[in-house]
């Protein structure tokens, strides 16, 4: 039977939003009035057409009934534990405590600089901290437990003294429930849950929010000529099954952030396919982050503009992911991306 699937595209911003929806000729985004659409695309494993709102109507019920279900989905105000979606877009500061994670391993090792950099985020202004002791970039191999456990401890032990939103970056069910103990408000597993069998006991045990995540293979295997049949569609449907399999665990709140994992398992063109198109998952009704900073997508495109931090490259990737809708960016230059975010606002959204 063919499946089909919904994603919100022609966006509108700022004052121009606001008065398009006011004369309803466009929807609110999450519930934002700062982004509406008024067009969707209708997508099959063979097809795609375009259709402005306003033709929904014409076209046959199963269709049209399917299209407006996933309208409510794309439309409503996404929720999340404290954080605030609406009229902002969230920040997620990258600590990684490894020596060989692939853009800062081996700068923060030691007490002194983890904290130290623990303190810059907050003050630049993370609205999450993610922290991980595992290197999880193109090639690595995974390190046992207790290693992970010794370098997150610096931070494991202040946690608590801040009033900050930290996230534990690890595919560990024991590292997790370490890190919960400690004060930790997220987890954020690469593996989509699928790493440690012990993971979701340990979710639905502590009710905490997490992140699902996409990857195709492991950390030492996924770029090894990725393949899919369809990207895009290929990542809805393991998150639609992968949030009915939540569900059916017993795992009830919807504390959920799904992340198509740029990098993870793709190569350029489906890094590229998913950031144009990252506005259909949408219509899954959960918040969406993206991990876009400093990928070696930039450096594709870039090419001899190629930089070491990629600082031009994160921002436009960012900008362009928010105008989208994207709730959640997760970057290592936070004062930057921040500083693009402020300019871009006042620019766009007055």
């Amino acid at each position: 039977m063919k499946k089909y699937y919904t994603r919100a595209c022609n966006f509108y911003y700022g004052s121009i939003s606001k008065e398009k929806i006011k004369k309803k000729l466009a929807l609110p985004l999450n519930g934002n009035n700062l982004i509406s659409f008024d067009k969707i695309e209708l997508l099959t494993r063979k097809s795609k057409k375009t259709f402005p709102l306003k033709k929904i109507n014409l076209l046959p019920k199963k269709i049209k009934n399917k299209i407006n279900k996933d309208i409510k989905s794309i439309t409503k105000k996404k929720i999340f534990h404290n954080l605030n979606f609406i009229n902002s877009t969230i920040i997620m500061g990258v600590l990684n405590l490894t020596p060989d994670s692939f853009s800062d391993g081996g700068k923060y090792l030691n007490r002194r600089s983890a904290l130290r950099k623990f303190k810059i985020l907050i003050n630049q202004g993370s609205e999450i901290i993610d922290i991980g002791g595992e290197s999880t970039r193109p090639g690595s191999k995974s390190v046992k437990e207790e290693v992970e456990l010794k370098r997150l401890t610096p931070i494991l032990k202040i946690i608590k003294r801040y009033n900050c939103f930290v996230s534990l970056d690890t595919r560990k069910s024991l590292v997790m429930e370490k890190g919960i103990k400690s004060g930790i408000k997220l987890i954020n597993d690469v593996s989509g849950l699928n790493y440690d069998l012990n993971t979701m006991k340990i979710l639905k045990k502590n009710k905490i929010p997490f992140v699902l995540h996409h990857m195709l293979g492991t950390p030492d295997t996924m770029q090894k000529n990725p393949k899919y049949k369809n990207v895009l569609l290929d990542i809805y449907d393991f998150f639609e099954k992968k949030l009915k399999d939540i569900k059916s665990f017993g795992i009830k709140h919807n504390n959920i952030i799904l992340d198509p994992g740029i990098g993870f398992g793709k190569n350029l063109k489906h890094n590229i396919t998913l950031i144009d198109k990252i506005s259909i998952f949408h219509s899954l009704g959960l918040p969406i982050m993206l991990g876009i900073s400093r990928k070696k997508f930039i450096k594709d495109l870039s090419k001899k503009n190629d930089s070491k931090e990629r600082i031009g490259g994160t921002v436009a990737s960012s900008l362009y992911s928010m105008m989208q809708g994207v709730q959640i960016l997760r970057v290592h230059n936070v004062n930057e991306v921040k500083q693009a975010i402020k300019v871009f606002r006042k620019l766009k959204f007055k």
